[in-house]
């Protein structure tokens, strides 16, 4: 059966349906020895020999690898990539004992640490890639400008700012907030508490959706159940529609 090579690419677990797009656009895709660099491209994964960064494709038309969703504590200074072309210390230095191949879904930033979610269901990943709405939280730890605290009336502006929902971190020491967004507006948020004159210094993202990082130590990675991607998957189900 025909199917379009950047979904072919994501069942098989090589990369997520928009980086597959990217792989195919940049030429690193061959169907039967023959370059194709066209998004509409199809091709029939039981019949034709698909090579990705020069390496076949292993794929039948169905769906019959093993799916694996991991939820990873990424630590701070680490790359969110399998692979540093800087000699970086990568996410894949976290993943040993996998029994097969998954990429991150996302990124978190260099200096960020917490919550990184990966998978080999190249379907479910194009979701939460395309899904502009979701909850995330994050701890972040905020220094206050010189001489100027966090007051309640600068607590509203960064909320009405950047919109998202800060109160103070429970359990945490002073100076910790949570910070709740919908979609990428942490971005908003940090940039608001700049032109304000304060610093974060410490970013740590504990959940997306109902997947949470709980007591997960650093560096460390569980399987996320059954149930909690059942659960994501309605989450993502309601997001779609209400876009």
């Amino acid at each position: 059966m025909q199917e379009r090579l950047q979904k072919i690419i994501a069942r098989a677990g090589v990369a997520s349906r928009r980086h597959a797009e990217t792989l195919i656009t940049s030429g690193q895709v061959a169907v039967n020895g023959r370059i194709v660099a066209e998004l509409g491209a199809k091709a029939d994964a039981a019949r034709d020999h698909i090579r990705v960064s020069g390496k076949l494709l292993r794929v039948g038309p169905g769906d019959a690898e093993t799916k694996v969703y991991i939820a990873l504590h990424k630590p701070d200074s680490v790359v969110s990539t399998l692979r540093d072309p800087e000699g970086r210390k990568t996410i894949a230095d976290f993943l040993r004992g996998l029994p097969g191949r998954v990429f991150p879904v996302g990124r978190l930033e260099y200096h960020a640490s917490g919550l990184l979610l990966l998978t080999n269901d190249g379907e479910l990943a194009n979701r939460i890639m395309r899904a502009h709405n979701l909850r995330q939280i994050y701890l972040c730890k905020i220094d206050p400008a010189p001489g100027a605290a966090l007051l309640p009336n600068d607590v509203r502006e960064l909320e009405r700012r950047a919109s998202v929902k800060l109160a103070r971190a429970k359990g945490m020491p002073a100076g910790w907030w949570e910070v709740r967004t919908i979609g990428a507006s942490k971005d908003a948020f940090r940039k608001s508490l700049l032109a304000a004159g304060h610093h974060v210094d410490k970013l740590r993202r504990v959940a997306i959706a109902n997947i949470e990082l709980g007591p997960l130590p650093s560096g460390r990675y569980r399987h996320i159940s059954r149930e909690e991607i059942s659960s994501l998957e309605h989450t993502l189900s309601k997001s779609a529609q209400r876009s």
